[in-house]
């Protein structure tokens, strides 16, 4: 008897490699002479850390960044340990773990810096705080001081206003170029995607992009450069005919004016397909655009197939899921977008 094929998610998420490959170097490339490394926290923006970071490894770059010691330990083995930063840092206790790990620590605060050279530490990283009240050395304290003595690879610090056309932008480099000066490392660090966009002066030896990477565009700069990197596809449950009066989904937000041929498709707000998109989002077949109709629910979508005739029950259909286009449509940033993407999709690379 012949082996069963295996049952298929009725979802699946169609990832670019090659335009993922070809926004780092456009985004390397736009570095000037500093070299872009890559943010691959959140698994990688959603798209699978270890797949991204294997591409891009493969394109020239070097340098890595994730939040948590975990994200750092699922990349064992597929990064230079001295190229992979937690930014983070180190809690207490983790200080041995730290030195032992698969990763380089960026220290936050003095409390931070006090613990890593209590343990004899070594390499590291240092954050500067020039103007998010998140993580990093105030940079109107004694940074110099804190930091003497220290094996630093990169000084950092983080743009809040990058995206924006912003003052806070100058007065944030004004700080850090304050700053750095009096902290010894071997690279300094400073531009995020939109970081990149603002000019040379931004650029230092690092940069650090993230958003842009995954096809995100955070300013007008770069939306002529990135592509698209994921393309959402769900199978075609049902398909139905839906009589003139009838309602669609929860709320009956939907009722049919006329008799209409729809769809039931399996995707929902579970597997980061956004509510938001309820009645105003969409999904497409060639160049017919398909509204959604109602409510998107936990597992379920309903669409409008009166421009697509041909498609029947078992079809692929893709999302009308533009990272751009769907953040001016619902308010909601690109970068939930992207992290929260559910774990459900089949996540097929195409290079």
């Amino acid at each position: 008897m012949a082996e069963a094929a295996p049952l298929q998610a009725n979802m699946r998420l169609v990832l670019d490699g090659a335009a993922l490959v070809a926004n780092w170097r456009v985004l390397d490339r736009l570095s000037g002479a500093a070299s872009a490394g890559a943010a691959v926290k959140a698994d990688g923006y959603g798209l699978g850390a270890a797949e991204v970071v294997k591409r891009l490894s493969g394109a020239g770059c070097r340098d890595f960044f994730v939040a948590h010691w975990g994200e750092a330990q699922a990349l064992a083995g597929k990064i230079d340990p001295a190229r992979l930063a937690v930014l983070h840092g180190i809690a207490p206790g983790e200080e041995a773990a730290a030195r032992a790990g698969p990763a380089v620590p960026v220290l936050n605060s003095a409390e931070q810096i006090a613990r890593w050279r209590d343990a004899d530490g070594g390499r590291c990283h240092v954050m500067i705080d020039t103007g998010m009240s998140r993580l990093g050395l105030d940079w109107r304290d004694d940074v110099a001081g804190l930091c003497a003595g220290l094996d630093i690879d990169l000084c950092m610090s983080h743009l809040a206003s990058a995206d924006e056309n912003s003052a806070q932008n100058a007065q944030q480099l004004e700080r850090f170029e304050q700053v750095r000066h009096g902290v010894k490392a071997q690279r300094y660090s400073f531009a995020n995607s939109a970081g990149i966009a603002l000019g040379n002066a931004y650029h230092f030896d690092a940069t650090r992009p993230g958003l842009a990477l995954y096809g995100g565009v955070p300013c007008d700069a770069l939306a002529e450069h990135i592509r698209p990197v994921m393309r959402l596809e769900t199978r075609i449950l049902q398909v139905r005919h839906v009589r003139a009066g009838d309602s669609i989904g929860y709320g009956a937000t939907f009722a049919a004016e006329h008799d209409i041929r729809t769809a039931t498709l399996a995707l929902g707000y579970a597997d980061g397909f956004k509510r938001a998109l309820s009645s105003i989002g969409a999904f497409r077949c060639g160049d017919a655009r398909l509204p959604i109709l109602g409510r998107v629910s936990m597992d379920l979508t309903c669409i409008d197939l009166a421009a697509a005739p041909d498609l029947g029950e078992g079809d692929w259909i893709a999302a009308n899921l533009l990272l751009p286009e769907v953040q001016a449509a619902t308010g909601i940033s690109q970068y939930e977008w992207l992290t929260q993407i559910g774990r459900r999709f089949d996540r097929i690379w195409v290079d």
